[in-house]
């Protein structure tokens, strides 16, 4: 499962941003793998760093973006959810997903088919900050 939300976090991000739309830009990232939430419970999530900006897509010269968030919540949020269904499917149909404890009965496909289909009718959460002023806080935003 961490593999498909990596794979469906990296290609939103670089899809959206060479969207002429958002940015027209290669763009680059980190992303941090958080397994669990504030109360320490399981919650699985990312944390993406993003730059405000990017390569030209002919490589020759940085693109500001021009606002502070390139890329809208939404726009995040439902193109994330698609690419992750996509592939939490094709990790189901292709075997290599194991369901165990809460979960088992998505074993029958009836069930998982009827989890995903919840799944796409339900707004994700995507959460941006604001750009970071330096590279300090950067650092001190990793180091919590």
């Amino acid at each position: 499962m961490y593999s498909i939300l990596f794979k469906a976090a990296s290609e939103t991000l670089l899809e959206l941003g060479k969207d002429a739309k958002y940015l027209g830009a290669e763009i680059g990232f980190i992303s941090i793998l958080h397994t669990w939430g504030q109360n320490l419970m399981n919650h699985p999530h990312l944390h993406c760093i993003v730059p405000s900006g990017g390569l030209s897509l002919d490589g020759k010269r940085w693109m500001n973006s021009k606002k502070d968030f390139f890329i809208p919540v939404k726009v995040l949020s439902r193109k994330f959810r698609g690419k992750f269904l996509y592939y939490f499917k094709k990790a189901y149909y292709t075997k290599q997903l194991k369901f165990t404890g809460d979960v088992e009965l998505l074993k029958e496909e009836t069930h998982f088919k009827s989890f995903v289909d919840k799944q796409y009718k339900k707004e994700w959460i995507v959460y941006c900050k604001a750009p970071f002023k330096n590279a300090a806080y950067v650092l001190e935003y990793l180091g919590r």
